[in-house]
């Protein structure tokens, strides 16, 4: 990317609509932009003050393009640091091309991915962590997600990774400094603060680490496998949860021959349920392969729900010693997994019978999927299980598997100073593990970058923003 072009794009999404967006960036904006605007007022594009508006019309030469409304931001006072246009036409594709095209004939460039958002990167209107966050933020599809994403653009995140690189980047230039007077053998940097400051570091990362088991799910939707025996009504919970029919239901065992996967949101967070083969011995092949994938997908769900039939039970086609024999393999097998125990077709038995099965199997949920009981609260026992106190509470949360490894690799290091501090190592070696905890500190918020790193961020961005 060549940073002293000019770039245009269309900023809104692509196809018809109301109104279109095309965002003009760089140090000749005013200047190409000029000649193809005519304003309703007669003042020139170029004479117009920063943060306002002009209606007029586009034009080719003579030809009328469109009647549109033009914005200003200049300098450091726009989304990108430099020089911007944006023009507000009509949402016909025809419109939005002629308009593009008459820039580019000006000497504009058409932008790259995320190039808006690089340049505002590179000018110092945001941190690399916040650019990331912006991508976030336009992919959001739940309140969970927005929320991670508005914390992460609010700076929090950066803030805190930043003045604990300023800390340690004040110890770092005192033990750089007893290496000048390393033959007068003095101490400048108060190994005893340090080891304090090591530990707070040390207590941030874990936090921030551990965080990220939470706030990858809550970004990508929580995965939950709905498991059990076949013809067991999971195809019917699916249908119930989502409020359509997305899996096929039928009496017929074996039905589900592969899995169905689909995301909803509850109380704002994303949940991605996944339908799976019913759970059995069989001799299908095909059967067999659904069956092998069920528990591929239980390994990678965050939350499992066992389902059984309630009504097989009632009529002892199957004993509830049975259901809890298949439930104690899957814990064994699945250790540490939050596992939830769900009745289906309650809806025949009577308020007794309710009751024994619930004082036989702990924390059992009642449903009738098919008569849509008990969805709700089903629903409210899966928010249980997410870990949302440290996003209602604004706690800082890692989502980005980015800045994961980063932090890993800053803890690390920081682990190897610690050693260091305690074997009473000298300022030159400790020295050696400060820079690359700096380095790895730096690679999050884009303090140290390279080409290819910038490269690989945005180009997941869409053109235009």
């Amino acid at each position: 990317m060549i940073l002293e072009d000019t770039i245009v794009a269309l900023a809104t999404a692509s196809g018809s609509g109301a109104i279109a967006v095309i965002r003009v960036s760089g140090p000749d904006a005013f200047n190409f932009t000029a000649p193809i605007f005519k304003a309703k007022n007669n003042i020139s594009l170029l004479k117009q003050k920063s943060h306002t508006l002009q209606l007029g019309n586009i034009i080719d030469e003579n030809r009328i393009i469109d009647e549109s409304l033009v914005s200003v931001f200049r300098g450091k006072r726009s989304y990108t640091g430099e020089n911007t246009v944006e023009i507000s036409c009509h949402g016909s594709p025809f419109i939005q091309q002629e308009i593009i095209n008459l820039l580019l004939n000006q000497g504009c460039r058409s932008a790259k991915p995320g190039e808006f958002t690089l340049r505002a990167f590179l000018n110092g209107k945001m941190d690399l962590s916040q650019a990331e966050a912006v991508a976030d933020l336009i992919s959001s599809d739940n309140a969970a997600s927005h929320q991670l994403a508005m914390q992460q653009m609010r700076g929090g995140f950066a803030s805190e990774i930043q003045k604990l690189r300023e800390e340690l980047l004040n110890f770092a230039s005192l033990i750089e400094l007893e290496l000048d007077f390393s033959e007068e053998d003095v101490e400048f940097a108060n190994r005893e603060e340090f080891q304090r400051l090591i530990t707070r570091i040390l207590k941030v990362l874990n936090k921030l680490i551990d965080s990220f088991a939470v706030g990858n799910v809550l970004k990508n939707g929580i995965p939950v496998a709905i498991v059990g025996e076949p013809n067991v009504g999971k195809s019917t919970l699916l249908n119930a949860l989502l409020n359509e029919d997305r899996a096929i239901v039928s009496d017929i065992a074996g039905t589900t021959r592969d899995t169905i996967e689909d995301e909803i949101s509850i109380g704002g967070v994303g949940f991605r349920f996944i339908d799976t083969a019913g759970i059995r011995e069989t001799t299908d092949e095909i059967e067999g392969l659904g069956i092998k994938k069920t528990f591929q997908k239980i390994e990678q769900a965050q939350v499992v729900m066992y389902l059984f039939d309630a009504y097989r039970v009632k009529n002892e086609k199957v004993s509830l010693q049975q259901v809890k024999t298949e439930v104690e393999k899957i814990k064994n097998r699945f250790p540490g997994k939050p596992l939830l125990i769900v009745a289906n077709k309650t809806d025949v038995l009577s308020e007794k019978e309710k009751q024994a099965f619930q004082d036989e199997i702990s924390d059992l949920k009642l449903l009738s999927a098919k008569e849509n009981e008990g969805v709700e609260i089903l629903q409210d026992k899966l928010l249980e299980f997410v870990n949302t106190g440290a996003l209602r509470s604004n706690d800082t949360i890692v989502t980005n598997s980015r800045h994961y490894d980063s932090l890993l690799k800053a803890q690390e290091e920081i682990n190897k100073v610690q050693e260091g501090l305690n074997m009473g190592l000298t300022g030159d070696l400790l020295a050696i593990d400060i820079r690359q905890a700096l380095y790895y500190f730096g690679e999050i918020t884009g303090e140290i970058t390279t080409d290819d790193l910038l490269g690989n961020i945005f180009a997941n961005f869409c053109i235009g923003k």
